[in-house]
């Protein structure tokens, strides 16, 4: 969770995209998005399904020996390999870095995903949502620097984060107003800027210590 007393290196480009994955969910489900976690529950049920026939396999092997077992075996080995296709196709194509699918108390549906890219302290966010009074869907693309919303030691800044949100989702801008509009005073920008050159100088230092590539969601196989 993004808490707001804890602290993380603003050296490292996982933990800024992390952290703000996080506080995605926290803030939607406090204006009472109600949150869908079938994405979610896909990707478990087939990693721990691949998971159950290695398990199985193990101990039909282990009791009955290799020779009477072979062919379940055999069977076991492609359907794991089945299972495991599956799961890594559904965390790049259908996933696709998703990190919120939520319906909000007037029925808008809402979906973003995320990414980064090496070494870039700038987090991307695509925003698709669909109105509960039209069929159409729109989707909206931004980038915004981590530093707009952690400080120069590494705390997160929950305001400025909530409104990017609603300023950029008009789902989100319609369950909070008050962040939609609100925006940043003369000083609070330049203190903006200033921990935004911060983070950029500090993620450039890190160099290799940047998990490597883009990153894309949160996800990792059961």
């Amino acid at each position: 969770m993004a808490d707001p007393n804890a602290k993380i290196t603003v050296h490292s480009l996982s933990d800024l995209k992390n952290t703000s994955d996080d506080a995605i969910p926290n803030y939607l489900n406090s204006l009472s998005f109600k949150q869908s976690h079938t994405l979610g529950d896909v990707r478990l049920a087939l990693g721990y399904s691949a998971f159950a026939i290695c398990a199985a396999c193990f101990c039909w092997d282990y009791k009955l020996g290799f020779e009477d077992t072979k062919y379940y075996s055999a069977a076991a080995v492609a359907l794991y390999t089945l299972l495991n296709g599956a799961l890594t196709l559904w965390v790049w194509l259908v996933e696709g870095g998703t990190v919120y699918v939520g319906t909000s108390k007037a029925g808008d549906k809402i979906t973003i995903s995320t990414s980064t890219k090496k070494h870039t302290p700038t987090y991307h966010l695509t925003i698709t949502s669909q109105s509960s009074t039209s069929p159409a869907a729109t989707t909206t693309t931004l980038s915004r620097p981590f530093a707009d919303w952690f400080d120069s030691a590494g705390h997160f800044v929950a305001l400025p984060f909530q409104q990017m949100l609603a300023g950029a989702a008009p789902v989100i801008g319609k369950a909070d107003p008050g962040r939609a509009t609100g925006g940043l005073s003369g000083k609070e920008g330049a203190e903006v800027a200033a921990l935004r050159e911060t983070v950029e100088e500090a993620v450039k230092a890190g160099g290799s210590a940047v998990g490597g590539g883009e990153t894309r969601g949160r996800r990792k196989k059961a």
